[in-house]
């Protein structure tokens, strides 16, 4: 009995060592760096409450201070980690800064918890993905879900414009990566139909509309689109050419102004300086004057007595 007891006791203790131990993957740098981060993250909360936080986070980018903008996103992440909108900031925030892989991990963070809603985070993975998960990505973001009717009034709500580019986006993909694809072509009007929908006068769906009737040989139509592709961003390029062009000129004109008001004050200066020495010469003239005056009385009156 003695030595069944014994025996039990061994293999509980054995099964108690089995037990799985959270910590013991991790280095002792990474402990004390994970407990650093806990403390940091208890103090943050104490400190700042999350708008608070994203209003720091505001403030950083409108001074284009992105790093400074990313410790304070994700400090607020790190209070609420479901928060669809710092979510979103922050991917913008590591997009801006050219970290992309952390920009699609917290897009497909923001995928995972709301697959609905939103429309900047499946633009993005659009952009970073290639064929047709680039495709999946780009079609998300432009369903009827994502970019509603009703969603056009509200603040903050895509543009039809950005709708257009999405959709130029798809057309642009079974152009090129997935020309080979069965029913690409089709695809590819279908998208660009969709985009001239959302703005006729969107001069890049204009163009692959071109494109695509110059490769299905209606050369007449295709060039009525470019035309409409050029009219359309060309008069406003040279009225902006036109309005650089004034703003040179009057800058010149400004300066010479500004040199000749210069060479004026510097004229008068040097008037200035010739009239004082000339009442300077004078009176030193006169001084001298009054002294031999002075002197020729003395000695006549000397000679008088």
């Amino acid at each position: 009995m003695g030595g069944q007891a014994k025996a039990k006791k061994k293999n509980k203790a054995k099964r108690k060592d089995t037990k799985p131990n959270e910590g013991a993957l991790m280095s002792p740098q990474e402990r004390m760096k994970a407990k650093m981060q806990e403390r940091a993250k208890k103090k943050t909360a104490e400190k700042y409450t999350v708008d608070q936080l994203l209003e720091k986070t505001e403030e950083c980018i409108d001074n284009f201070d992105f790093d400074m903008a990313r410790l304070y996103c994700q400090r607020a992440l790190d209070i609420e980690p479901a928060n669809l909108t710092i979510l979103d900031m922050l991917g913008n925030i590591c997009a801006e800064l050219g970290d992309s892989l952390t920009a699609v991990h917290v897009y497909l963070k923001a995928v995972e918890l709301s697959p609905e809603e939103g429309h900047s985070k499946y633009m993005y993975l659009g952009q970073i993905h290639t064929g047709m998960e680039a495709v999946q990505y780009f079609s998300k973001g432009t369903e009827a879900s994502a970019f509603g009717a009703a969603a056009f009034p509200s603040e903050g709500a895509i543009t039809k414009k950005e709708v257009s580019v999405a959709f130029c986006s798809i057309a642009e993909i079974f152009f090129t990566d997935l020309c080979m694809e069965e029913g690409a072509a089709d695809r590819c009007k279908e998208a660009i139909n969709k985009a001239l929908q959302y703005d006729e006068h969107n001069p890049e769906a204009l163009q692959l509309m071109a494109s695509y009737l110059f490769s299905i040989e209606k050369t007449e139509e295709g060039r009525e689109y470019l035309k409409k592709s050029v009219s359309s961003w060309l008069p406003s390029l040279q009225k902006k050419e036109e309005s650089l062009a004034s703003a040179a000129h009057d800058m010149e004109e400004e300066e010479n102004q500004t040199k000749v008001r210069a060479q004026v004050l510097v004229f008068q200066r040097q008037q200035r300086d010739k009239d004082r020495t000339h009442h300077d010469l004078s009176f030193d003239l006169v001084l001298i004057a009054r002294k031999e005056i002075a002197l020729h009385l003395k000695k006549f009156l000397v000679w008088e007595r």
